[in-house]
Order: structure tokens, then C-alpha cells, then sequence
């Protein structure tokens, strides 16, 4: 019984910290460098964290990931604030929770490459479609296969766990790492 107790807490005391660092990462909008001076990600920016990131990381473009959204208050201050900053905008809609296709894969890898750099990449929480996206620019750019699959972890506020919600953005994954040249 002591032994399946203290398991217990171990575990509970292991899922505390995984929230609080998920939550960190919300908190702090989920900003890091893909590759420095290329490529970031982050969670939903405000216009703060664009005006912010745009002066200090020198972001010239942005690449939303959840879509056009007219007439939504965060899409609006978005757009807004993106011309404000003279930042070229970007939308492609994708779903954490549907595969993503090799046509649409094609057209996302084309916009990652031509997008001005710095670019900033984001989706609403910076994890799963900023994951596979961010993934797939490293890939772009040459790097190895832990590289780029790093950028689709737990770090960033993804959880990898089949069958679970954003699972599709693994699938997706695998499903694309071939073009690389990376093992299946």
C-alpha cells in the first residue's frame, strides 16, 4: 500500500508540474525562436507582443495558422496591427485536430519558405499547428530530423499522446518527413 501511495504522488506531483509549465507557457504567450533571426512561434499574440517582438526580434511577416477570422476581436487588432507595423500577413487555415493533407502541406511549406523573414509564426496556443509548421521550417532549412521534431514537444505546450485531439499534427508529421529525406 505504501509503495502504490508514494507511485501516486509521484505521478500527481508529475502532472502538477506539466500544468504549471503548460500554464507558464501561456502566460508568457508561448514565444520562442524557432531558428534565431529566421523564424518564431509563439501562442495568439497581442498587438503589444507584435510591436514588441516586431522591434526587438525584427519581424517582418506573420503566418497565422488558425485562418481568416473578419469581424473576430483578435483577428481584427491582428490584421491592424500588422499593417501598423508594416508586416506583410499571412493567413492558412489548419486544424490541430484533422491531418494535414501533402497539398495543403505543399502550399504551408511554400508560404514558410517566400514568407519575409524574420518570420512569426503562431496559432492560438503556440503548440500543435505552430508545432508541425515550425517542424516543417526546420526541415526547410536543412536541419536534422531531432531538430526539427523538437519543435513538435512538450516544450512548446504539446502533448503527443495517440488518439488525443491534436495526435493528427504527429500523424502529419510522419506522414511528411519522408520529403526530407528523414526515416519514418
Amino acid at each position: 500500500m505504501k509503495i502504490l501511495r508514494r507511485g501516486l504522488v509521484a505521478a500527481g506531483l508529475a502532472l502538477l508540474l506539466l500544468c504549471i509549465h503548460v500554464l507558464g507557457l501561456q502566460i508568457g504567450g508561448n514565444f520562442h525562436a524557432v531558428l534565431d533571426g529566421e523564424a518564431y512561434r509563439s501562442a495568439q499574440p497581442s498587438a503589444a507582443d507584435l510591436a514588441r517582438w516586431s522591434q526587438d526580434k525584427g519581424i517582418r511577416s506573420v503566418i497565422n495558422l488558425r485562418g481568416s477570422h473578419p469581424g473576430t476581436p483578435w483577428y481584427d487588432a491582428e490584421i491592424a496591427t500588422s499593417q501598423k507595423l508594416g508586416l506583410r500577413h499571412f493567413d492558412f487555415s489548419m486544424s490541430a485536430g484533422r491531418q494535414l493533407s501533402q497539398a495543403d502541406a505543399e502550399t504551408l511549406m511554400a508560404l514558410l519558405r517566400d514568407a519575409p523573414k524574420p518570420v512569426l509564426i503562431h496559432c492560438k496556443s503556440g503548440a500543435d499547428r505552430t508545432g508541425l509548421a515550425s517542424a516543417l521550417y526546420v526541415a526547410l532549412r536543412g536541419h536534422d530530423e531531432a531538430r526539427a521534431e523538437a519543435q513538435i514537444s512538450i516544450r512548446y505546450g504539446h502533448v503527443s499522446i495517440p488518439y488525443t485531439f491534436a495526435w493528427p499534427m504527429d500523424q502529419s508529421w510522419e506522414a511528411l518527413e519522408g520529403l526530407f529525406g528523414y526515416a519514418s
